[in-house]
């Protein structure tokens, strides 16, 4: 006998809604320091592998620390665990805002990204457990996602505002009143969930996980920065090297820390596969888009960070209506598909720009990004439907590695195919240094008097463009092959009714007191 999941009340609506702004402020600190970077390269005069470190390291902790976060908020409780995590966020974030020396605020980031990996999985956990009923479990991932989006997107912007009438430590002191309402709020309104039978935490899987995912992380972002090297292509090598490893932990422990069954969840393992190529999509586009805005249109930075916040108007409406054609009985691989379809129109109308193309570039990521929030909202919500409740945490975590990984294999890969018809694209007797990147066409260009400097510059905006296009053609027919396995693969793969029914109950049985 089966039975229709409770529904969500005022109450969870009001604790998705304080979920949410931290959330948001995790997914900002990957971009806040974009505007703050020269005032505190003058305040602290960090080394320039300090500033680089003081840039990076929230991004790579926080990315090698998410699976192991989303094991151990099903063992301890993923509300404890988000508290713990919320009172590391906002202690790091003073101690940042107040650094007075590069190394404190490199400590401080790290920090800050323990934090994060602590606040990313369980929030999402935290929703697949409030969120038992179906529809109104999509509508909230949906939600979901979009913040997670345009969080970074928003970065950016807040970093530019705040820096441009108050001191760098600005950037980070936002966080605070979000993480007060979070301790606050949360022991009221966010219901206590965990794995009843946990069994030993696999410590030994600690860090083969760290030294799985963060030298691939590494290799593929400087591989998208510098390019092609020996010592990028071996550090990628070492990490997947050890992720067999650690795949062959998780296979014969008694006890491991992402259990293996996930995987046979109906559905789970097409919706992470999937849900790794949409953020390639989505993070891959950046590496070009930044830069046309910037260095081929010529706006400033700020000026860039407020247009690219154009584009994000489309995403407020995508996962909504993905969620409405679901509940309306549309199938969730037709959605998904057309998600697909969407994004790489998006990328096909990147293809068309030209060396003038504001408008259309901005509605090209428009197009992209509300293509992939459809995608990404739809296969998380597959993947949490899939998993059971008591994993929810792990399930999350193992969402939020891949989407890391993809962003990273994105920009590398699109970046790789840009840059090599940059280079292609560039006059034969162009100086070295010009050939290499657009940056150093253009400052070259601009210590070269007369028409030679402008030839040069025109030369390298058109050649950047081109390279802009390539990669968009290339992206565009991946997403094309994602949509057709999309349409093949999750075809009548639907959450099984008893599945469903079973997993509410344990949602259930974890917090009988809903407290």
């Amino acid at each position: 006998m089966t039975t229709t999941p409770p529904r969500a009340g005022r109450r969870e609506w009001t604790a998705l809604t304080v979920l949410m702004l931290p959330l948001l402020l995790v997914s900002m600190d990957v971009s806040v320091l974009y505007f703050a970077i020269p005032q505190i390269s003058a305040d602290l005069e960090p080394s320039g592998t300090q500033q680089l470190w003081i840039f990076d390291i929230y991004g790579f902790v926080l990315a090698g620390l998410l699976m192991t976060m989303g094991s151990l908020g099903d063992r301890i409780g993923r509300r404890r665990l988000l508290l713990i995590g919320a009172a590391a966020f906002g202690a790091a974030s003073l101690l940042a805002a107040y650094a007075h020396t590069a190394e404190t605020l490199i400590a401080a980031r790290a920090v800050l990204g323990i934090g994060g990996a602590t606040l990313m999985p369980t929030t999402m956990a935290l929703v697949r457990t409030m969120f038992t009923d179906p529809t109104q479990r999509a509508r909230a991932i949906g939600l979901w996602s979009g913040v997670m989006t345009a969080g970074i997107a928003l970065g950016s912007v807040m970093s530019g505002v705040l820096v441009e009438h108050f001191w760098w430590g600005s950037v980070f002191l936002v966080n605070l009143p979000a993480m007060a309402l979070l301790l606050i709020l949360g022991p009221v309104l966010l219901p206590e969930s965990k794995n009843p039978s946990p069994g030993r935490f696999d410590l030994l899987s600690v860090p083969l996980s760290l030294a799985a995912v963060l030298p691939v992380i590494y290799g593929l972002k400087e591989l998208a920065a510098e390019g092609w090297n020996v010592r990028y292509v071996v550090s990628i090598t070492v990490g997947l090297l050890f992720a067999a490893l650690f795949v062959q932990r998780q296979r014969t422990s008694a006890s491991p820390m992402i259990s293996p069954a996930l995987f046979r969840g109906h559905g789970f393992t097409p919706a992470l596969v999937l849900n790794t190529v949409s953020a390639l999509g989505m993070m891959g586009s950046a590496f070009f888009t930044t830069q046309y805005l910037q260095s081929v249109l010529g706006k400033s930075s700020l000026e860039a960070a407020l247009w690219s916040l154009l584009p994000s108007v489309l995403i407020g409406a995508a996962a909504p209506v993905a969620a409405h054609l679901v509940q309306r009985g549309v199938e969730r691989a037709y959605v998904v598909t057309s998600g697909f379809l969407v994004a790489a129109a998006g990328y096909g109308l990147l293809a068309l720009a030209g060396t003038d193309s504001l408008w259309l570039v901005l509605a090209a990521c428009g197009v992209l990004a509300a293509g992939i929030v459809i995608v990404m909202s739809q296969l998380t919500d597959l993947a949490l439907s899939s998993a059971p409740v008591e994993k929810a945490g792990s399930a999350s975590s193992l969402l939020e590695t891949g989407t890391e990984f993809g962003g990273a294999l994105g920009m590398a890969a699109l970046g790789s195919i840009g840059t090599a018809l940059y280079r292609h694209g560039m006059p034969a007797d162009a100086p070295a240094p010009a050939r290499e990147t657009l940056g150093g066409a253009l400052a070259l260009a601009a210590e070269t008097p007369g028409r030679a400097g402008d030839a040069l510059a025109t030369a390298a905006r058109e050649a950047f463009t081109d390279g802009m296009r390539g990669a968009a053609l290339a992206a565009g027919l991946l997403l094309l092959v994602a949509a057709g396995l999309a349409a093949m693969g999750l075809r009548h793969i639907r959450v099984r009714p008893e599945v469903a029914t079973e997993n509410a109950g344990q949602a259930e049985s974890l917090n009988p007191s809903g407290v």
